[in-house]
């Protein structure tokens, strides 16, 4: 047993084989990374200049932040410093989805989110975590398992269990279940809706909560605006108020242009919306890439750019209802819309050089005027 207990209570050694039972191993999960900070050198926040975007956003008490890779972060030094020079809040891109994590029914790696999250918590940030339940990202094992119901309930139970207790107290917010609607508005048909049944929403938040109370909780989708696949979410987190599931808020993903293409004022509506559910609204994965933006030129579109990022960012400051804007990725070299076109097509606020874009400073405009 000794052996088992040093897997799980360090950092470096972080691919745990499940031998124990679900409460032990959560419960010794849930400590590794205070342990790891507590011998470690104390949390500092980088030493911000005045115009950062990072310390604007603190100012409001508002979260800004990008998801993370941990190969740049590794790598690339300029990476890591920009990233926790300009934002307070970091969220790892892919390495909390469910292969990463549980390559093998009864092995979990968190080799690379720990990399993440202990980067972010050294530097005085704060983790959202994305995301527990999703119909890709899914491993081999899981696929082609042939489980019944009940064997996948409890696969699920024990992922969402282990993969939140970890982090208990050390990531602030989940998106728990993502994309659960389909853009007809139905429900999305997938592995755990054929598996469980549609109940399986309820149980991830269920689980989530038991893992870690204090964690905020997410339904997260690209349902920005008035349409009947955000009529269905809407109607769906109603419910699930209404039977008293604890879920916090709705994630808005928010790769305008990609896809999303919604009126941002229906955009503002939804969020309305939704407040008055007393739920939270988040921007998760904003990007928005130019070719479809106004302009005959690259510094037109650019220029176009720049202003709808500050006027989604103008929308969930002047709501009272949304507090986050996470980017998805920092900076062009490394987004995901090179492995669909080739092309980065300048999705983000820094561009392939790492440097910031009119986008940049439309947002930082926009935090400046608030304080």
């Amino acid at each position: 047993m000794a052996n088992d207990l040093k897997k799980v209570s360090l950092i470096g050694e972080t691919k745990v084989k499940r031998r124990w039972f679900l409460g032990l191993i959560i419960f010794i999960a849930s400590t590794c990374l205070a342990v790891f900070l507590a011998t470690s050198a104390p949390a500092q926040t980088p030493e911000l200049p005045a115009e950062s975007l990072r310390y604007l956003a603190d100012l409001q008490g508002f979260s800004i932040g990008a998801s993370a890779k941990p190969k740049p972060l590794e790598r690339v030094p300029k990476y890591g410093s920009l990233f926790a020079r300009e934002f307070n809040t970091l969220m790892p891109e892919n390495a909390l989805k469910f292969a990463p994590v549980h390559p093998e029914r009864d092995v979990y790696d968190f080799t690379k989110a720990d990399a993440l999250v202990s980067f972010a918590l050294a530097r005085n940030m704060q983790v959202r975590g994305h995301t527990l339940v999703w119909f890709h990202a899914l491993p081999r094992w899981l696929l082609e398992g042939n489980f019944s119901r009940e064997e996948l309930m409890a696969i699920l139970e024990d992922h969402i269990k282990t993969v939140v207790g970890r982090y208990r107290g050390h990531i602030y917010a989940w998106d728990v279940v993502n994309e659960a609607v389909e853009a007809d508005g139905s429900l999305r048909d997938t592995f755990w809706l054929q598996g469980i049944g549609p109940e399986y929403i309820d149980l991830s938040f269920r689980w989530a909560h038991e893992a870690d109370p204090d964690a905020a909780l997410f339904l997260n989708d690209y349902a920005e605006g008035m349409n009947s696949k955000s009529d269905t979410q809407y109607a769906l987190v109603k419910g699930m108020v209404e039977r008293g599931v604890h879920i916090d808020g709705v994630g808005f993903q928010s790769h305008l242009g990609f896809l999303s293409a919604d009126d941002p004022q229906e955009v503002a509506e939804n969020i309305k919306r939704l407040g008055e559910l007393g739920l939270q609204v988040a921007f998760t994965e904003m990007d928005m890439p130019i070719y479809n933006l106004p302009g005959k030129t690259i510094k037109e579109k650019l220029d176009s750019q720049a202003r709808l990022y500050r006027y989604f960012l103008k929308m969930c400051l002047d709501a009272t209802n949304c507090n986050d804007i996470i980017f998805w990725g920092l900076t062009d070299r490394y987004t995901w819309l090179k492995n669909f076109t080739g092309d980065s097509k300048s999705p983000l606020i820094f561009d392939e050089d790492f440097n910031p874009k009119p986008a940049y400073f439309a947002i930082k405009e926009e935090l400046r005027s608030r304080n």
